[in-house]
Order: structure tokens, then C-alpha cells, then sequence
């Protein structure tokens, strides 16, 4: 009985209408915060650019010659993949769960560098398109807010007045992913938000997400990233196959030279001894035209394989279902200016009402503290 009455009171040692009280003598403070944070927050999301976003899904052939029929669905549904080969992992090294790594890497970002963009001008305005590199666009055509703008033309006035010749010689060098510049490293780090891959790991759809302040080069970089990943994984998959029909293509060509020279000679040979009738003649056409037939054996042989080699390419050649083409976005994805506000607000209330709580010593009831 003790220690219920014992929390009765400290319940009742909280003084709502105390509290209600403190907070409406305050009320003026609320009047002169509330629409400050309204106003800053107002100037903070409209200096915020906007940013469209444009999303390609694509659906990878699993090929039946690298999974294990319905185990490996199975499997694939927990992220896991099973090949046919003896460890467990088959042939295909480069399995779907990889591509985000893989459109990670900086070899991936910095080949986007030197895709071509165009910038719409405004035809009212007499304006014309510009075009450009990708890296030339990120570098100099981004919209930054009002406040980043200043600091930037801050520092680069003061880099002007006491910047290096090496600081004016970096412009220069060539995109090199072994050794980038600090420009090029900030550019890549911007790609990493800007271009973002997903796979679904039980359905193995890639899901590319690009961002971008401009609608057009917007759907224009999600296109080129999805182009340059089927490229890179058709690249990957017929590797082997194409060195063996480069391989096969060269022996063609050398056995069907072999097999000219042979009938030339043979033909040559039987034109000049017709009315010869000699056996050492006969012996050398024979010889002739045995080697002729060796060697049409081998040119029959070696074009069986050529095309067998060719068929190969095509058969290890990956197929892409697109689930979803690239098309320009019509609206914004950001930044959301109304829940920015109202989050500023809503923060600053608490702000005020927290200090007006611990003016009148109104926390320590309700903290429990003595």
C-alpha cells in the first residue's frame, strides 16, 4: 500500500496545468520562432535545385547451363547461386548479385565520364543546345544553392590569387582510374549518388536508378548505364567463346591458303603434263593431288569448327528483357520544399517549447528527476 501511494504522488507531482500554464505565458516566443524557422526553412528548401529520377529495370537470362534446374531457383530466392560446375558455382563467375559492385567500381563511373549530354536551350530565347561530356556537365553546368555558390566563387577567387601552376596544370590530365585528381575522385563520388543499381534477389531484376537536375540527360544517363552494363556482361559471357573463334577464324584463313596453294599447284601441274606420259609424271600428280585432298580435308574440317565457333558466341551471347525503358520524367522528385518546412517548423517548436520547459523548471517532474 505504501508504494502504491508512494507512486500516486509522485504521479501527481507532475503539474499539467502548471505546464499548460508556463508554455501560454511564453506564447509570444512561439509568435517570433515559428514563422522565423518558417521563413529559414522557406530559403533553404527553395535554394535547393530540383533533381528528376529515372528508373530502367532489366531481366537477365539465367541460362539452364549454369543453374540446376529448380534447387537453384530455389537457392537464387535466398541470395545464393549454385552452378553446375564442382564448386558449386559454375560458369558464371559474374552473377547478378554482383552488378551493383560492378557499377560500384571506379573503371564503371569513370567510363560514363566522356558520354555525350545535350542541354536544351530555350528556344524563346534564342537560345542553342549544348553539348558535352557527362564529366564537363557535373563539373560546371550542376545548380548548386545560393549559399554553396557563394563559398565556391569565395575559394576560387582566393585559389586564383595564390593558386599553384600543378593546381592549374590538374585540368589537364587525362582521366587516369589509377590515379584521379581530387576533381575527378569528387565527380566519382557524385556518380555514386547519382547512379545507383539494385538486384532483386529473388526475381533477379536490375533495377539502375539515375538522379540528375536535368530531365533529358537524366533518361539519357539511365540509357547509357544500361547499354554499358548489357555490353560489359555480353563482353564477359562470350569472352572465351570469342577467343576461340578468333583462334578458329585464324586457322580457317591459313588452311584455306594451304588448300589454294595446293589445287594452284596441282592444276598448274596437270595443265603442263597432259600429253606427257611419263610415270614419274604420273607419281607427281598423284602426290599433287593427294595433297590437295589433305588439304581440302582440313579446310572442310577447320570451317566445321569455325562455324561451330560462331554458333557458340551466339549461344553464349545474354538475353535482356527490359522491364522498363528509360523515358524523361515529366515530374520532380525533389527536394520536397512542403515536408522540409514543416519539419523545420515542427523541430523548432519542440526547440521552444523544451527551453520554455526548462526556464520554469517544469523537465525535472517530468523527467522523474528529484
Amino acid at each position: 500500500m505504501e508504494n502504491i501511494e508512494q507512486i500516486e504522488v509522485e504521479e501527481s507531482s507532475i503539474d499539467f496545468g502548471k505546464i499548460f500554464k508556463d508554455l501560454l505565458k511564453h506564447k509570444r516566443l512561439y509568435y517570433i520562432v515559428l514563422p522565423v524557422a518558417f521563413v529559414l526553412a522557406a530559403i533553404y528548401a527553395l535554394g535547393q535545385p530540383n533533381v528528376y529520377s529515372c528508373t530502367v529495370k532489366l531481366s537477365p537470362e539465367l541460362s539452364s547451363s549454369r543453374t540446376s534446374g529448380g534447387l537453384a531457383s530455389l537457392a537464387s530466392s535466398f541470395g545464393f547461386n549454385i552452378g553446375s560446375g564442382s564448386a558449386g558455382m559454375g560458369s558464371e563467375a559474374l552473377f547478378p548479385t554482383l552488378y551493383p559492385e560492378l557499377m560500384n567500381s571506379t573503371d564503371f563511373k569513370t567510363s560514363l565520364f566522356e558520354v555525350p549530354v545535350t542541354i536544351e536551350g530555350d528556344k524563346k530565347k534564342g537560345e542553342k543546345d549544348r553539348t558535352m561530356t557527362y564529366y564537363d556537365y557535373l563539373s560546371k553546368e550542376q545548380k548548386k544553392p545560393w549559399w554553396s555558390a557563394a563559398i565556391g566563387a569565395t575559394m576560387k577567387a582566393i585559389s586564383g590569387l595564390f593558386g599553384t601552376k600543378k593546381e592549374q596544370e590538374e585540368k589537364k590530365e587525362v582521366i587516369n582510374p589509377f590515379r584521379l585528381t581530387n576533381k575527378q575522385t569528387a565527380i566519382v563520388k557524385a556518380l555514386n549518388k547519382k547512379v545507383v543499381c539494385d538486384v532483386d534477389k529473388k526475381t533477379m531484376v536490375i533495377t539502375i536508378n539515375v538522379t540528375d537536375q536535368n530531365a533529358i540527360i537524366c533518361a539519357t544517363m539511365a540509357d547509357t548505364v544500361k547499354n554499358r552494363l548489357q555490353n560489359f556482361i555480353t563482353d564477359y559471357r562470350t569472352s572465351k567463346a570469342r577467343v576461340d573463334l578468333e583462334y578458329n577464324q585464324k586457322i580457317y584463313t591459313e588452311s584455306k591458303a594451304r588448300y589454294d596453294k595446293a589445287r594452284r599447284m596441282y592444276a598448274d601441274f596437270v595443265d603442263h603434263n597432259q600429253d606427257i606420259l611419263l610415270e614419274s609424271v604420273r607419281q607427281r600428280q598423284t602426290e599433287l593431288e593427294n595433297e590437295m585432298q589433305l588439304q581440302y580435308n582440313a579446310y572442310q574440317q577447320v570451317a566445321a569448327q569455325l562455324l561451330a565457333a560462331e554458333a557458340k558466341v551466339q549461344q553464349e551471347t545474354p538475353a535482356f528483357t527490359t522491364l522498363q525503358s528509360a523515358t524523361v520524367p515529366t515530374q520532380k522528385a525533389g527536394p520536397k520544399r512542403a515536408q522540409m518546412c514543416l519539419i523545420f517548423v515542427f523541430l523548432a517548436f519542440l526547440a521552444t517549447t523544451g527551453w520554455i520547459l526548462y526556464k520554469e523548471d517544469d523537465l525535472k517532474p517530468l523527467l522523474g528527476m528529484s
